[in-house]
């Protein structure tokens, strides 16, 4: 096996496994008794360790064995699990994140690291020790994960942890030079023999009997640490002409039980499961096998009702046998539908799906001048097929926003409780999809602004008794899609904003003049301005001013915007609005002058033509829009394109959220599949303008940044009827 190519894939698995170990963690901290969880973040670090082993990872073998044998313990009810051991296994998950990360890069461990491994090392052994803090926590137990009614062979329920064994010898023991009882003794040599009752029930009348056969049955109790196939090897010698039942202890069930479901994803055979587990030995497969064959049916028996019939093992671990091979199966199957594809692979294949929409614009454009039927007739197969291979492109770089909101439970935890506040954290919508790079580029806004909720937004334990709320704040995660565009929210039943200082602190920064009149929403996104903080007191997490300008900031460079609602005393909202994604586009293309343009389509709602007797003068442009106040604006004024329009004028309804604009264009020119090309830095400080694409005729089209031109449309509206004492209402 290539072990350097197989690297990677356990480097990226790890890093999964230890994801899934910390959300299970966080689950089982208000779930204790949990034993389904308790078992996943056990066999999470048992997988972890096997896998390091192969690869001759040492460092992660010898510290995840540690970490195991705790969880173990966990898993057994020797451990109770209590707040102070998750958080000591999730220091130790985040040392085994560190490991890991540690080979992917193939460096040497840091003193720093080894020391903070040793570390907790020492306090993982604490619990192993069974002293202190583990004696305490070991008072309460945990369900044994296997609890389950186990049989013998009369159908009774096994009581003790004795082995149980059942001889009949066979009639001519003795005549082949055998005797019974040196087995038995020979038998005590692996354990000791606790009862033994002698059964006659194969006894004939006192004139049949035959003095040279042997008529005895034995039913022994035998106490004893060796496995089945070693007290099976016993009676070798006798083994063809015996019927031998040998059934195991309740601890040994449960032990076969365990091995069966910590069993590697192998697609094994019922059989070769049991034998491998060690509760039928390869000699009873054989005999079961060739009981089942001797049946002579068309369809014969499964091997495992077999084994039932034949009291060669007991149900309960047949039904895990069969439990696991279906899950086995199940995963196989999963697994054969699903492909790791680096992740510049897939932005290649974007980038050419990019270029084809190009040039597949440039045929159309080609077979339009030249009028050919056929040829027209092609390039619109040509166009569709491109189309699907463009969305199933797409689809490809779509993935959950759940696993990123997930992530936020452990910053909940860890900072509720440096800030000693007690606070639970409700996720919706977690199944929106939306693009990679926009997932991985969200991580750091949404982390700020969820510190900034639990450290400024909900108050302490006290204070929100006194003002009648639950003593448990609540932080809210919400995803949503909204025409074309991914939503995201972080809300808190906290004390929300106080707009009067919010503006006390702005007019004393300079950032507004104190006679102007702003409405709630303008005060509330006052602290997206750089250095805007009304925080008394700076902490490790908050009150320097820095970080909500940089969450816009960031934000914008999404082509997504951020506003904030808030009501004081009740709480706040801080909602994303996010490109569902940033590479292609379903584009709707104007023309203004010789200048041409594309809006998102997702954000076109209709088209009307202006009319000549609409309103507009230089200071108040809108129009009644079935009763509808729309505040608009011409492109040609905005961009400063030279020379007047030919025709009637157009208007493109554009909608942004709740609020609606017009953008008055001269041509409609329809649909058009656009690519989106990133600006050059010293076009940045363009206004409305989110990007370029190259139509078919090889010419640059702009994309139009719709809410920022949105923001302006309104404003310049709004300030307009304030000085025309004109009111603008929006519907």
């Amino acid at each position: 096996m290539n072990f350097d190519s197989a690297l990677p894939t356990f480097i990226a698995e790890s890093r999964e496994l230890l994801q899934n170990m910390e959300e299970a963690l966080l689950r089982i901290e208000q779930s204790p008794d949990d034993a389904d969880t308790i078992n996943a973040i056990f066999r999470a670090a048992h997988t972890i360790k096997g896998s390091a082993g192969l690869f001759g990872l040492d460092d992660i073998v010898a510290f995840t064995h540690v970490a195991e044998s705790v969880l173990d313990k966990v898993r057994s009810g020797e451990l109770r699990v209590a707040g102070e051991l998750v958080a000591l296994l999730l220091a130790t998950g985040d040392h085994m994140t560190e490991l890991v990360n540690n080979a992917a890069d193939g460096g040497e461990l840091t003193a720093t690291v080894r020391d903070t491994g040793q570390t907790l090392i020492d306090q993982l052994n604490v619990y192993l020790g069974g002293g202190g803090a583990a004696a305490h926590a070991a008072t309460s137990k945990v369900p044994v994960e296997y609890e389950l009614p186990h049989t013998t062979e009369g159908g009774g329920q096994v009581e003790t942890d004795l082995w149980h064994i059942s001889l009949r010898f066979g009639l001519d023991v003795y005549r082949s030079g055998m005797d019974p009882l040196s087995f038995i003794r020979y038998l005590g040599t692996l354990g000791d023999i606790h009862h033994m009752l002698t059964l006659f029930d194969a006894m004939p009348a006192a004139q049949a009997m035959d003095p040279e056969s042997c008529y005895l049955g034995f039913e022994i109790s035998f106490k004893s640490n060796a496995e089945k196939a070693a007290i099976e090897s016993v009676f070798d010698f006798v083994s063809e002409n015996c019927q031998i039942r040998i059934l195991p202890p309740r601890s040994k069930i449960t032990e076969y039980l365990r091995f069966i479901a910590d069993m590697q994803g192998e697609e094994l055979r019922v059989g070769e499961m049991l034998v491998r587990c060690g509760t039928l030995t390869q000699h009873e497969l054989e005999a079961a096998l060739k009981l089942q064959h001797a049946e002579g049916t068309e369809h014969p028996r499964p091997i495992g009702e077999v084994l039932m019939d034949a009291e060669l093992v007991p149900p309960p671990v047949v039904a895990a046998a069969l439990e696991k091979q279906r899950q086995v199966k199940e995963s196989k199957s999963s697994e054969a539908n699903l492909i790791r594809v680096d992740a510049e692979k897939l932005d290649q294949l974007i980038n050419l799906v990019g270029e084809l929409i190009i040039a597949g614009a440039s045929t159309t454009l080609i077979a339009q001048r030249a009028g050919v039927p056929e040829l027209l007739e092609a390039t619109a197969t040509l166009s569709r097929l491109v189309q699907e291979v463009r969305d199933s492109a797409l689809t490809l770089r779509m993935v959950q926003i759940g696993g990123t909101f997930s992530r936020f439970q452990r910053v909940v935890r860890d900072v509720s409780k440096e800030l000693g506040k007690d606070i639970d954290l409700v996720i919706s919508g977690a199944d929106t999809e939306l693009d990679k790079t926009v997932v991985e580029r969200i991580g750091d806004p949404l982390t700020h602004l969820v510190r900034n909720s639990m450290d400024h937004g909900i108050e302490a334990a006290d204070v929100r008794l006194a003002r009648g709320k639950p003593a448990k704040g609540t932080l809210k995660l919400n995803a949503y899609h909204d025409a074309g565009s991914i939503v995201i929210e972080v809300s808190d039943d906290g004390g929300g904003l106080n707009k009067a200082r919010i503006l006390k602190k702005a007019i004393e920064r300079g950032l507004i003049d104190d006679s102007a009149v702003l409405s709630d929403k303008e005060i509330h996104n006052l602290i997206f301005e750089a250095g805007f903080s009304t925080a008394d007191v700076v902490s490790n997490l908050s009150g320097r001013g820095v970080g909500m300008d940089v969450v816009r900031r960031n934000i914008e460079a999404l082509r997504g915007t951020v506003d904030l609602d808030s009501v004081e005393g009740r709480g706040s909202t801080v909602r994303i609005r996010l490109p569902l994604t940033l590479a292609i586009i379903d584009g709707f293309l104007v023309g203004v002058g010789s200048a041409t343009y594309v809006i998102p389509l997702d954000m076109v709602v209709e088209c009307i033509e202006l009319g000549a007797t609409d309103h507009d003068d230089s200071d108040k442009r809108y129009l009644n829009l079935r009763g509808e106040v729309l505040p608009y604006r011409r492109l040609r004024e905005h961009f400063q394109v030279h020379g007047k329009a030919t025709r009637r004028e157009n208007i493109v309804v554009v909608r942004y959220g709740d609020e609606k604009a017009g953008l008055v264009v001269d041509e409609l020119l329809g649909e058009f599949q656009t690519v989106i090309k990133p600006l050059s830095s010293i076009f940045q400080h363009l206004e409305g303008i989110g990007g370029s694409t190259i139509l078919g005729s090889g010419e640059v089209a702009l994309i139009l940044d719709v809410p920022g031109l949105m923001k302006q449309v309104i404003g310049s509206a709004s300030a307009g009827n304030q000085a025309g004492s004109i009111s603008l209402v929006q519907v």
